[in-house]
Parts: structure tokens; sequence; C-alpha cells
């Protein structure tokens, strides 16, 4: 074959799959959908937190019946943890991406690109004005977002800053009442390290506990999920020392990067989003012995919340595959809502921020079902695959755009071929 003719086929090949990519894109099902049972869904809307793949993250509140009853659209960003107030207003954790021109120059060292302001923002319902805020600013916006608040009985906002490595509360006023540094509690010398271990502190701007999510107990101590060293500690704000660990740094089979853990003080378990193994679990507190596991990765694919409702249901968001969805006791879905990129977390807004009233994991029943290595592998390229290309490219569209690189390449090659042959000869 002559390369005139290889070229033409090539190029003709190459036109056959963008057709087929535009086909694809053509006939993708993006719409948000809800699916419910007759019965089983315990009352009230969804309060749906959206990271985004991108930029474009926002907060929704869903009915059951999948129609969107408020909505707050921050532009260029990133929206994590939020909770309606007993004053009825939203509390909402949102990470901006900035331009360099709107970053303190001390926060350019890093990436002179962007900078990103991390924001609490307390928001009237009715009129999603801003009502009270603290905001700080921090390098570029992977792995330094701000993942969690909660505001405290007294008052005060509970803050969890995962670039600094930090859980803080801060007053009405804005000053700081009390703070949290992992660097002395969790790092190499300290009684934390010596007994459990963990990654060495790298320092600067590396993404080094990860820490997402803090709630503040009956007791009055603090829970703080940090990720990166699998594991739930409890903090005495008192002394500042760890009073309790769940999980130990490495232990993949007990907890595995780990997301939003809730305490079930009335039953002494805890419920986690065991995140990077696909399952949500709950765990006696007291002797670790696990009593209710629901997941694996034929269900599941990186939850990063859950939420135990009062009639023993389970609100999960299953943030790979896009959804949030509600099981009963026996594990079937009775409510899903679907169709939003990469969901952080969802609360049931009939049912108290932190109530623990509800049914223990040892009253339900277990569903686990695991897909085998290479259907597990696909769902989880697909999954991930979300955070550079559309939701709607699985494999069959991923297939696709491989083989158009290569056809690419392929041309590429042969006319760079041809021409240093071209220029040889001429020079000959």
């Amino acid at each position: 074959m002559n390369r005139r003719t290889r070229l033409l086929s090539l190029a003709g090949i190459l036109f056959l799959l963008v057709c087929s990519l535009g086909v694809q894109a053509y006939t993708a099902d993006t719409s948000a959908r809800t699916r419910q049972t007759a019965s089983g869904a315990y009352p009230g809307n969804t309060l749906i937190s959206v990271q985004d793949y991108q930029y474009d993250g926002r907060l929704i509140e869903v009915t059951p019946k999948g129609d969107v009853a408020w909505e707050f659209d921050p532009p260029n960003s990133r929206v994590f943890d939020a909770e309606r107030l007993k004053n009825g207003n939203i509390l909402v954790a949102v990470t901006t991406k900035l331009e360099p021109k709107a970053c303190p120059a001390e926060q350019l060292q890093v990436n002179s690109d962007q900078c990103i302001k991390s924001r609490v923002l307390e928001l009237d319902y009715e009129t999603k004005n801003v009502v009270w805020k603290y905001t700080w600013y921090d390098e570029y916006i992977t792995h330094h977002e701000v993942h969690d608040v909660d505001r405290l009985a007294n008052g005060e906002t509970a803050i969890i800053d995962m670039g600094n490595d930090r859980a803080f509360t801060v007053n009405q006023q804005g000053n700081i009442t009390w703070e949290w540094h992992a660097e002395n509690h969790l790092e190499q010398g300290t009684p934390f390290y010596a007994k459990h271990g963990g990654d060495p502190n790298p320092g600067g701007e590396k993404d080094w506990t990860h820490m997402n999510d803090i709630d503040r107990l009956e007791n009055g101590n603090f829970q703080i999920s940090v990720r990166n060293f699998d594991a739930v500690i409890e903090v005495n704000p008192n002394t500042n020392k760890i009073v309790d660990v769940i999980g130990e740094p490495g232990n993949h089979s007990f907890l595995y990067e780990q997301h939003s853990p809730q305490r079930l003080e009335e039953w002494g378990t805890i419920l986690v989003a065991d995140s990077e193994n696909d399952r949500i679990v709950e765990y006696d507190t007291a002797s670790g012995q696990r009593v209710w596991e629901y997941g694996g990765n034929d269900i599941l694919l990186w939850p990063r919340d859950a939420d135990r409702l009062p009639n023993g249901n389970t609100l999960i968001t299953d943030s790979l595959h896009n959804r949030v969805f509600e099981i009963n006791e026996q594990g079937d879905i009775v409510w899903e809502y679907k169709g939003v990129d990469l969901p952080y977390s969802a609360d049931r807004l009939s049912v108290p921020e932190e109530s623990g009233k509800t049914v223990p994991g040892w009253q339900l029943e277990d569903r686990t079902s695991n897909a085998g290595d290479v259907v597990g592998t696909i769902r989880s390229i697909e999954g991930w695959a979300s955070y550079v290309f559309p939701t709607w490219v699985k494999l069959p569209e991923l297939l696709t755009l491989v083989a158009s690189g290569l056809v690419t390449l392929a041309i590429v090659v042969d006319l760079s071929i041809y021409g240093l042959s071209a220029l040889l000869e001429y020079r000959g």
C-alpha cells in the first residue's frame, strides 16, 4: 500500500471514529432522574452537595419526586459539606478557584497560575444572601479544599482545613476559639505515631493528612476523620490529646481512606463511608467489631457519605456513580437520584443534623457484592475517567477515544516520516 492510499485509509477510519463518538455523545443520557418505590423512603427533601469534576459545584435541595426545590450555584467553585441550621439558614463549605491577580502573593509560591479561597458561608434560605462567613486563602485547589463545617450548640462553627492539616472553631465574630494542628499530634515523635504509625509529614503543600470531617460528640470531644491515615480519631479540646482511635494507618481491611463518619452514640457504633473499599461499614466503637456492611465494587464506587435515618434506612452518596440513594433495612433501594456530577454529601432535611436516634447495624441485613477483577477494574477506570472526560464517557466511548488517538498518532508519524524523507531527498 503506497503512502497516499495509507493516509487516505487512516483519515477515513478517523472520520468514522469521530462520527461514532458524536453519535455516542448525542445518544448519551445525562439528565437527572429519580427512582422510588411506592413506599419505604423516609419522608423529606434531600440536601445534596455537588463537588463536580471541574469547578461547577453547587448545592441542591431535591424533593422525593426528584424536583430541584432550591439551588445555590457559586461560580468557579467546588461545594462540599452543607447543613440546614435551626434558624432555617444553610451552612455550606465552598472552595473557589481564583485567578492569580485576585490572590495574595504568598499563596502563589507553589503554583503561580491560581490560588483558592476557602469559604464557610451561612446563607439566608429565601434570598441566598450571605449572612455570615469565614474565609481564608490557600494554594492551588487540589487537596486544599475545605471539606466539612458544623455549627455547634454554642453558636461557634467547627471547620476542617485540609490544606493546612488543622481543625479549628470560630465564633460569630470570626475569632478562632480552638485550634488543633495535626503536625503536633500525628507526625514522627508523637505518641500516636509511636503506636499507630502513618506517613511522615512531607511538609509544604503536600496532601499529608487529608482531614475531611469534624463532629462534636456528646462528651464535648471532637471526632475527626484523618483520611490518609485510614483512621477516625477523638480529640479532647481541653488538652488537645487524642483519646481514641478507630482504624489504623495502612490497615485497609478495616478502613481505607474514609469519609463522613457518623457516630450513633445511642448504640455505641460508628457508620463510615469506607471509600476506597467501595462500601459503607458500621463498627462497634468499643470492640472494633463490624456490625453491618453494605457495598462492594459491584454496588458502590467511591462512596463518601452515609447517614442512618430514624426508620433504619441508610442514605448513601455514591460519588463515582454520580448518584444519591436510600436503602431500607434489607438493603433494597427505596429512593434514588442520579445525574449529579460527583456528589459529595447528602442530608435528609427532615432529620436533625446531629441526630443519633435510629436503628443500629446489627438489626439490619448486610449486602455485599464484588465484581471480578476485570469488571471491577473497568468500572474503576470508567469512574476515575470522569475527572478528565464527561460523565457519559464509559468503556465504549473510552475505546473510541483511544482508537482515535492511535489513528491520529499513526497519521502524524506517517506525515513526519514523509516530511523527513522529502527533506533528505531535497538536500541530497
